[in-house]
């Protein structure tokens, strides 16, 4: 996984390979952060999983630039559900549920989070990172 983002430690090359800002930064007033994503529509659409491409990448906003700090594997419940009988799972990890309606406004899906570029004293797959904050972005005008 990490050699299949290192490429994204740019987020220009994110940019360039489909994937596009998502929301804002996703941050928690006591859990953390998830930081910004940037994701591949056609992948989250496409009702399968691949471990070499995320369909979310996360950066943490620091210092005027964006780290790469982990991905974000999503799949909509409902391909996911007419092709497979059980849950997905990605290295022995079962992914979360999430119904809708939802915060994202997307239909319901599974997703499972990867600290792969920043670690996570609470685990490698855990939804919020301690160590990561949204203290320094500043969003974008529309």
């Amino acid at each position: 996984m990490r050699r299949a983002t290192e490429k994204y430690q740019d987020v220009s090359a994110a940019t360039g390979a489909g994937y596009a800002l998502f929301l804002g930064c996703v941050s928690s007033p006591q859990d953390g952060a998830m930081g910004i994503h940037y994701v591949n529509a056609d992948l989250v659409g496409d009702g399968k999983l691949d471990a070499a491409r995320p369909e979310a990448l996360m950066y943490e906003p620091k210092g005027g630039k964006l780290e790469l700090v982990g991905v974000e594997y999503i799949v909509i419940a409902a391909a996911w559900d007419g092709a497979n009988k059980t849950p997905p799972t990605l290295m022995g990890q079962l992914f979360h549920y999430n119904s809708s309606p939802n915060r994202y406004g997307i239909p319901a899906y599974y997703a499972l989070h990867v600290w792969a570029w920043r670690r996570n004293p609470r685990g490698v797959f855990m939804d919020w990172n301690p160590r990561v904050s949204c203290d320094g972005y500043v969003a974008e005008a529309r």
